[in-house]
């Protein structure tokens, strides 16, 4: 949520602030500004509402700034509608300090109260401003940004990354983190590169500190001094990026999702690499950091929470651990976790799902576990993340950047990931086959080259999908397994085509969802070979009974879907426990192409962010 930017150097820092944003634009698009320090010394700075590309057109044409020290923001806006007087940065009463912010200030309104009483006039209904004013009266006493930036953070609660620029100091940018909302440091050559994520930096620089919470970090050209909030420093090691600036570009395809859909194929392989072995045994020594052999032995139940795709991935990831550890299982949505009161204890091992490992509601999920003394495994795909430095052991799903704001990659990488734990785990504690769970492992390595035949069909989804393009609802349906995979699913066409779009497990239709069912409501049934497949024909059959028009994801060749569906959307037959990998790739490219024909922003649906960080 909201993408933060900052440079200092001896380039202009407003070309390098603009690409740094677009690179950023997945976090938020709802308005965007800048504020630098010109060549008088002077803060000066625009913003506009909308996406970036109306702030780049304004800046070309008559608001032309330039200055070697600088920061920008792109917004996804809670408080206040998107609007140019809410946009950031903002400025205190002097118009000599900007602020910009990502996260909530929870305590904004009294702050705001407070300051209005003292004579402080605001010009945005946004909580973030309170920053500003609150910096202003603080410098006011001390003399010194850092000082007040200090006393400032002492007042404000909630969970933020801001930066702080001020030309009465202009040798240096302040930033500070508190809570999931990450800021990334860049180390070039006498310039210093700030971001909210790493692939903003990788056009200038892959040497990057991570700030974590509850520090400042205080940045000039030469490098950075970091501190915890009582100012006790802090050393940092620099860390260096393995992929380059390649692997977040578009490379040719229309659109970032439609690149890393294209791209699964190989992260599967790099999430398998070095764990899945030839005889297809999995190895994940190194992977879970403190929880050994003894504590996964004792371990009496196992919670996993997750958001979104996340979910998804581990209502898979349930199923799986079920059937193969014979444990009890709970999912539950992390937005749901801390206040539904969760039956946790040191026995109790707790997974947690998030791409970015700094999404709101899965670190907060996160705390409960650890305050409960359960032990916790991460599932992410961020090194250095919130998530990983809080959990006992993380399992990297190792799928690159991901700039497409609706999750594909994702949602296989950690769905692989959650399924090598599940086999790990099994062979750990003798709970299932060694045969067969081999032969699961064995299934793994035919993944790569199912998904690239269900790719190869991209056409002929295209196909079908403009027959669906008018539908006004979409009814999914999937069992056992494959529930997870109708969930995600309908979760991606209403994400980016804005249809209304149902997941639902197939034999709960005739109770309720079933009423909706006519010729304008397409339903898609997920029905590849495996325990349930009957079933699953009988509740499409109902559903053709009702005139609904029905699309079939079915392994090639199945004679009896293709008499009862409309469409089919073919993929090979791999192993029933590992079938959810395979059979979300059309359902995404569905999705795709529904969103694209209708001319939908992609990349970029409306409302949405990438990485929520806040509650």
């Amino acid at each position: 949520m909201c993408g933060i930017v900052g440079y200092i150097g001896g380039r202009d820092s407003v070309p390098i602030i603009l690409d740094s944003l677009a690179r950023l634009e997945y976090r938020g698009y709802d308005s965007a500004g800048v504020a630098v320090i010109d060549a008088d010394g002077r803060l000066v700075g625009s913003k506009a509402e909308g996406k970036l590309s109306r702030l780049a057109e304004r800046l070309r044409n008559g608001e032309r700034i330039a200055g070697t020290v600088g920061m920008g923001h792109t917004r996804w806006a809670t408080h206040g509608r998107p609007t140019d007087a809410n946009a950031h940065p903002h400025l205190d009463c002097s118009g000599r300090i900007a602020v910009i912010h990502n996260g909530i200030i929870e305590n904004y309104a009294s702050l705001r109260d407070r300051l209005i009483a003292q004579g402080h006039q605001f010009r945005s209904e946004t909580d973030s401003e309170v920053l500003a004013h609150l910096i202003e009266t603080h410098r006011r006493a001390s003399g010194n940004l850092e000082s007040a930036l200090r006393a400032t953070l002492a007042e404000v609660r909630g969970a933020y990354a801001l930066g702080v620029l001020s030309s009465d100091e202009p040798d240096h940018l302040l930033f500070a983190r508190n809570g999931a909302s990450p800021l990334v440091i860049g180390i070039g050559n006498d310039e210093m590169f700030v971001a909210s994520d790493t692939p903003a930096l990788l056009p200038y620089t892959r040497r990057e500190i991570i700030l974590q919470e509850g520090e400042i970090a205080v940045i000039d050209r030469r490098g950075a001094r970091l501190s915890d909030y009582a100012g006790n420093p802090i050393a940092r090691e620099v860390v260096t990026v393995t992929w380059d600036a390649a692997a977040a570009e578009k490379t040719g395809y229309k659109h970032f999702m439609l690149k890393e859909t294209f791209e699964q194929p190989s992260v599967v392989n790099e999430t398998l690499a070095g764990r899945l072995q030839p005889d297809g045994s999995v190895d994940l020594a190194g992977d879970l950091g403190t929880i050994d052999d003894a504590r996964l032995r004792a371990i009496s139940k196992i919670a996993i929470t997750g958001c979104g795709t996340a979910y998804h991935a581990g209502l898979v990831g349930m199923y799986l651990l079920r059937s193969l550890v014979r444990v009890p299982v709970e999912m539950e949505l992390a937005s749901e976790f801390r206040y539904g009161d969760p039956v946790i204890d040191p026995t109790t091992l707790v997974v947690a799902m998030s791409q970015s490992g700094e999404t709101a509601d899965t670190i907060e999920a996160v705390r409960v576990a650890r305050a409960s003394g359960s032990a916790v495994l991460g599932i992410s795909n961020v090194l250095g993340s919130h998530l990983s430095r809080l959990a006992d052991g993380t399992l990297y799903t190792r799928g690159g950047p991901e700039i497409g704001v609706a999750a594909t990659k994702t949602y296989v990488s950690q769905v692989t990931a959650i399924a090598l734990f599940a086999l790990h785990l099994a062979r750990l504690r003798g709970s299932a086959d060694a045969d067969r769970l081999r032969e699961i492992g064995r299934g793994f390595q035919l993944l790569s080259a199912a998904i690239d035949v269900v790719l190869d069909t991209s056409a002929a989804i295209r196909k079908v999908a403009r027959s669906m393009r008018a539908a006004r609802s979409v009814l999914f349906l999937g069992r056992y397994i494959n529930f997870p995979t109708a969930l995600e699913g309908a979760l991606k066409l209403k994400e980016i085509s804005y249809i209304h779009a149902e997941g639902y497990a197939a034999g709960e239709m005739k109770h309720g969802p079933i009423a909706l069912l006519d010729p304008n409501v397409p339903v898609v049934g997920i029905m590849t070979e495996g325990r349930v497949r009957e079933k699953m024909l009988s509740n499409l059959m109902e559903s053709k009974a009702r005139e609904a028009p029905i699309v079939v994801v079915a392994n090639t060749g199945d004679a009896e879907a293709a008499a009862i569906a409309d469409h089919v959307l073919w993929v090979p037959r791999v192993d029933e426990m590992l079938s959810p990998i395979v059979n979300v790739i059309p359902l995404q490219l569905l999705a795709y192409h529904i969103a694209d024909i209708e001319g939908k922003d992609v990349d970029q649906p409306r409302n949405l962010a990438k990485t929520v960080t806040v509650e």
